[in-house]
């Protein structure tokens, strides 16, 4: 049994949606049980109203942590960690901590939920840095995106690290052979790029471990050209709010026209279940949150205005994630590359 400590009062739409994501979850899986770290009374109220006694499928897999207080995006995030000992993402975490839960998930303040995992979960021995680590749907499957929001500042080392981690998880979690990986640059040229890609590029060369195809351009990235994106947080975030407003805004357009006028609702019949397919492929909600990879235990954060299949997704991604132990591979990764 896989157990996952769910944040209840994180994210625009907790805790209703959280809460509905977790029940969904557990009706599929059998092999989990969820801890909702939260308010209780606010939490009972929620689950009185969308799983009343007769839906009785998750009550020996379901209990609930009280925590008094939340942390808000708002606040700093490390003085709101160390002064909240009673808020959701800090008692989660300490549930990971104590082996008392083997994931966390959270939908609420980022920086708190990187800021939680690296003081009270711990990174990995030989981790520099835990990089956020998330799916992106592409034309010929995902790519991982690594880093997109948990290090700004990154030096060469910790990009080469990143690539590591990063060809783990494509190879343990999804099945890639040898996982062809790229970093983000402004041209395919060995000499393009700020002095951080200049510098990290001809150490990558040098990694024999790593399947290093050179540089990948932004426009690459949708059409699959690399298995493993490398880049620092900042740039790492653009891309990733970029291909989801891109994608959201295209959605929206597709639909628009398909209801233009009669012979258009026509052709949308007609297409329906291929153009469905399609943009299900696309929906990056399908394929669970972004972990932050390189902790001792597993970290997910989802968006923050997540629905129910977002964190149902999530969970499932944690099932696999304990399943394949991945942390252990990642340890003996960086206990093999100590010097490098």
């Amino acid at each position: 049994m896989v157990t996952v400590a769910v944040d209840a009062m994180g994210g625009d739409y907790a805790p209703d949606e959280i809460i509905q994501g977790c029940l969904d979850a557990l009706k599929k899986n059998n092999e989990v049980s969820v801890k909702l770290v939260g308010k209780q009374d606010i939490i009972n109220k929620v689950l009185g109203e969308r799983a009343p006694g007769k839906d009785d499928y998750y009550k020996n897999r379901l209990s609930i942590v009280d925590a008094s207080e939340i942390i808000t995006n708002e606040e700093p995030p490390v003085a709101a960690v160390r002064s909240k000992k009673d808020s959701s993402i800090v008692l989660a975490m300490n549930l990971l901590k104590n082996n008392e839960a083997d994931a966390v998930i959270s939908a609420g303040s980022t920086g708190a939920l990187l800021v939680g995992g690296q003081l009270i979960a711990g990174r990995i021995k030989g981790v520099h840095r835990a990089p956020l680590a998330p799916l992106l749907p592409t034309a010929c499957g995902v790519s991982l995106l690594i880093d997109c929001g948990a290090n700004v500042d990154a030096r060469p080392e910790h990009l080469i690290q990143f690539a590591r981690i990063g060809s783990i998880y494509m190879e343990k979690m999804l099945g890639v052979n040898s996982p062809k990986v790229a970093i983000v640059n402004i041209g395919a040229e060995e000499e393009k790029g700020n002095a951080l890609v200049k510098e990290t590029f001809p150490l990558l060369k040098s990694c024999s471990d790593i399947n290093f195809i050179g540089s990948i351009e932004a426009r690459e990235i949708p059409r699959g050209g690399a298995d493993v994106i490398v880049c620092e947080a900042f740039t790492g975030n653009v891309i990733l709010k970029l291909y989801e407003g891109v994608g959201a805004t295209l959605l929206e357009k597709i639909k628009g026209a398909f209801n233009e006028g009669f012979l258009t609702k026509i052709g949308a019949l007609l297409v329906k279940n291929s153009l469905k397919k399609a943009l299900k492929d696309f929906d990056a909600s399908n394929y669970g949150g972004a972990p932050l990879l390189g902790l001792k235990g597993l970290v997910v954060k989802v968006h923050g205005n997540s629905k129910a299949n977002e964190v149902s997704n999530a969970i499932a991604q944690c099932i696999d994630f304990k399943k394949s132990g991945l942390n252990e591979l990642i340890k003996e990764s960086m206990e093999n590359n100590w010097s490098r």
